[in-house]
């Protein structure tokens, strides 16, 4: 795979390539890192499976060509001459390219970010937090956007879920290729050093080729705590208050790092991860306490290392950095804890009273990860506390570079994950409290209750337990889905009473309502104020300052009204919440259940929050960062405090007049527009998916009922053992099965059809131009239709035996791609965003080749194919499955 780059071509889909365009480094580490997995194609003992790889990679190619059609019906008649086990490889080959390429591109877009602030001051830098906040200023006042700066708080919660398709080995194997990348970025041209970088990668392509994308089973929740700690350890402990020196260093000049520091913490991590047990029977009581233990051991481990690694470094001598009377008083605390411990500290100190105190506070967080009560910490704001004696004791030395510098690197991180790292949310559906409460008042708590009852109480001691080894902060969110009546709420605190029997050490609980249906999102404002009524309610709001959380569930409002409708849907609930929220003087958080994909809300975040309605944000924003997305936005540092900034700032901009403003007269002004796209797409897509035998046909057409049976999430697929219905099916394998088969239904269906009723081009132009969140769903359909592909999707439709439903997909792609491009005046999908739109193009052909091969499996599987050969085409498929995933990035 030398050349991994298509020459200038225009496809059916309207596409023309734009080779010329791509930069000469990334296609330099494209080049190179495709030539060494040829190499390791070559080395395998099969000299004709880089032929066969190389023939399928130049027909997709040129499927984008003069004659399009003709190469890829000869593709696909070769990936049928293919033998199982030569299908495998070949699948095997192409994803483990499609790692390569993101890699390279990830890099690549690393390398464009340090130019650019090489280049650039970063109040000049776009969507940066300086350039928010001197709007801001401009439009407030200095004093209050500080004000607003210092209470602003951004939120990523991670989740797990079943489109999740890359192992950790993989990940890992990724990580040190990129380590190698920005190695040999720093060496000199030729030379032996360059040619042992090449030796390394490689060896590790090689091991990267040789390990098996597919993991021998299921993972259990626990594995899925497990490789979102990989990715804390790896970026997220360091990068967050990276983030907020950076902000600190713009706001105090010259005075960075020698005055107190203006900058808050403003990031708190949450996670589902081994919390979320809605649908998912693996995770237990004794999961989330597991899953809790790990996060707390990680961030222990973490701040321990830090604690030690300052207090070495922190060698001012006594005499010329003299100890603070506080300083000396928590001295002899230490003492009174362990004279061995501080006789140990004092002797590596001499006459180094902060890294004395330093190292014995080392030593303090490791006892609080081993558990030794005698010295352990009982709670973070003792370690701040303790942090902020020695950081006050340099101040008073003189030595405030001391004290401003690693040392509160550290106290930011305590401030940001305490002993916790994340806080861990609990959610249970509205109807399993139901039927727990039902049987309680049957048979009274300590009567003979069912499992999933005795489990829904013992839940609610788990996150009791959290609470006392880690504090309130580790677990106090309880997510009910399907909140549909204000006894949905009323029910956790009913159910906390019952597991604790009004017991002192009952936790502290905040019942959040999910509003996800087209049909809850209508009635939320009404379920809301009846719940203001809930004695329970009340107590928490005198409790926490009137604040109250409202989590929106992007995922089934889509899959129920379609995507059009759910869109204007949410925003319109946003609006009458907000406005609920003032009128009773509440401090609102709407919790934002998003996805990496389209059609379940994905898109770049920062664009979302600033054509939120007004007053929904205020300053604070919260979403949920699901599946592959997660490493796509935290694996890498760079991009990680990139994506951060973005979202921080746009959320310290999204309460500006002038934004608020803009976005409440568009609304206004394009009502219209938004009630007839609203009625409809509604009406369209409604059409499409309660057609009879719908739901069983969607099923044949795309992998579904495959993905559900395959390892790759700890969650099922679906809540039933078929699909009768869609209301048996998850959003997420909706809007991912959708995505397998090239067509992203999910992310566009009925909106070409509600356009072209609605007519008035100039008018839907002028939306574009003028209305934020109309233009954020026309540029995130855009996105969805540059990675569908019409040719790709006829064979997936044509597996069910039902051209009338083939033909309504097929013609509302089409036409949703016409109107879309006239509105954008794009000639093709993306084309006016060219780094985007390049990546997009540049990938098609080999996603196109991985999709023909999982057609061959789906044709075979649903021929009835039995016994080893039904195994092995799974296998292929689950193969396809990753590659696809990691060719559309975007999927789950």
């Amino acid at each position: 795979m030398s050349d991994n780059l298509p020459p200038e071509s225009t496809d059916g889909n309207g596409r023309t390539g734009a080779r010329h365009e791509v930069p000469a480094p990334l296609r330099d580490d494209v080049r190179l890192l495709g030539r060494l997995l040829g190499t390791v194609l070559t080395e395998t003992g099969d000299p004709a499976l880089l032929d066969d790889v190389e023939h399928l990679r130049e027909l997709s190619i040129r499927a984008y060509g003069e004659h399009a059609d003709a190469a890829l019906e000869e593709a696909e008649r070769l990936v049928e001459s293919f033998s199982h086990e030569r299908a495998e490889q070949v699948a095997r080959a192409f994803t483990v390219y499609f790692h390569l390429a993101n890699l390279a591109e990830e890099h690549h877009r690393v390398r464009v970010l340090h130019d650019r602030e090489a280049e650039l001051a970063p109040s000049v830098v776009d969507d940066t937090l300086p350039e928010a906040f001197t709007q801001l200023a401009d439009e407030v006042g200095h004093a209050e956007a500080l004000a607003r700066l210092q209470r602003l708080e951004f939120r990523p919660v991670l989740t797990a879920h079943p489109t999740e398709a890359r192992r950790r080995a993989v990940s890992a194997s990724i990580r040190r290729l990129s380590a190698l990348l920005t190695e040999r970025d720093g060496l000199p041209a030729g030379g032996a050093s360059l040619a042992e970088n090449e030796r390394k990668l490689l060896a590790e392509i090689d091991g990267l080729w040789r390990t098996s994308p597919i993991r021998a089973a299921k993972p259990t929740p626990l594995d899925e705590v497990r490789t979102a700690m990989s990715v804390f350890d790896a970026t997220l402990f360091s990068v967050f208050p990276t983030v907020y020196r950076r902000l600190d260093d713009w706001l105090l000049a010259d005075k960075a790092g020698h005055d107190r520091p203006l900058a808050a913490p403003f990031v708190r991590l949450g996670t589902w991860i081994g919390g979320d047990r809605d649908g998912n029977p693996n995770v237990t009581a004794e999961t989330t306490r597991q899953a809790a233990a790990i996060a707390a051991d990680h961030a222990l481990r973490a701040l321990e290392q830090a604690a030690q690694r300052i207090g070495r470094t922190l060698t001012l001598d006594e005499q010329g950095t003299p100890a603070s009377d506080g300083l000396r008083s928590l001295w002899q605390k230490q003492r009174q804890l362990s004279e061995a411990i501080t006789a140990e500290a004092a002797s590596e100190s001499p006459s180094e009273p902060h890294r004395a105190v330093m190292l014995v506070v080392a030593r303090r967080v490791a006892a609080t990860r081993l558990r030794d009560a005698d010295l352990a910490y009982q709670t973070p704001e003792q370690l701040e506390a303790d942090l902020k004696v020695v950081q006050d004791s340099l101040i008073a030395a003189g030595a405030p570079r001391a004290a401003y510098g690693d040392l509160q690197q550290l106290v930011w991180q305590v401030q940001t994950f305490g002993f916790h790292l994340a806080e861990l949310e609990v959610r249970q559906h509205s109807q399993v409290h139901e039927a727990a409460l039902a049987e309680i008042a049957e048979h009274g708590v300590h009567g003979q209750l069912s499992d999933r009852t005795r489990e829904v109480l013992d839940t609610y001691r788990a996150i009791g337990s959290i609470q006392q080894r880690y504090g309130i902060r580790a677990a106090r969110r309880y997510i009910v889905s399907f909140t549909q009546k204000p006894e949905h709420l009323a029910a956790v605190y009913q159910l906390a009473e019952h597991a604790f029997e009004g017991a002192d050490d009952a936790p502290v609980i905040d019942a959040i309502p999910l509003f996800e249906t087209f049909a809850d999102l209508e009635a939320s404002v009404e379920i809301l104020e009846a719940s203001l009524e809930l004695p329970q309610v009340q107590r928490r709001l005198a409790e926490n300052g009137r604040k109250v959380e409202v989590m929106l569930g992007y995922s089934d409002s889509s899959k129920d009204v379609g995507p059009v409708s759910a869109t204007l849907a949410l925003h319109s609930a946003q609006s009458r919440i907000a406005e609920w929220a003032q009128r009773h003087e509440i401090n609102l958080t709407l919790f934002h259940g998003r996805g990496g994909a389209l059609g379940r809300g994905g898109g770049p975040a920062n664009r979302a929050v600033l054509a939120q309605p007004p007053g929904s944000v205020d300053g604070r924003f919260k979403l949920t960062e699901q599946g592959e997305v997660i490493t796509a936005r935290y694996g890498d540092a760079t991009i990680a405090a990139r994506h951060i900034e973005q979202v921080a700032a746009a959320t310290l901009l999204a309460s500006a007049p002038s934004v608020e403003r803009r976005n409440a007269e568009a609304t206004a002004r394009f009502a219209d527009v938004a009630a007839a796209l609203d009625s409809s797409s509604r009406e369209h897509f409604h059409a499409l998916v309660r057609s009879e035998g719908f739901p069983q046909w969607f099923s044949e057409v795309t992998p579904l009922e495959e993905v559900g049976l395959l390892p790759i999430g700890s969650r099922p697929a679906r809540r039933g053992l078929s699909v009768e219905s869609l209301e048996d099916l998850r959003a997420i394998p909706w809007v991912f099965s959708w995505s397998q088969a090239r067509i992203n239904l999910a992310g566009w269906y009925g909106l070409g059809t509600s356009l072209r009723e609605f007519g008035d081009l100039e008018r839907l132009r002028e939306a574009h131009r003028d209305w934020p969140l109309f233009a954020t769903l026309i540029d995130n359909v855009e996105m969805s239709l540059a990675k569908a592909d019409e040719r790709i999707a006829e064979r997936y439709l044509a597996l069910g035996d039902r051209d009338d439903l083939a033909a309504k997909i097929l013609d509302e792609l089409r036409l949703t791609r016409e109107w879309v491009l006239k509105i954008s005046g794009s000639e093709w999908p993306l084309a006016g965003r060219r780094v985007l739109g390049r990546a997009v193009q540049l990938r098609s052909p080999y996603v196109d080749a991985l999709s023909l091969l999982q057609l061959r499996a789906l044709r075979g599987l649903r021929s009835g194919a039995e016994g080893q050969y039904k195994d092995g085409l799974q296998h292929l498929l689950l193969l396809t499955v990753n590659g696809v995933a990691a060719g559309l990035q975007n999927t789950g």
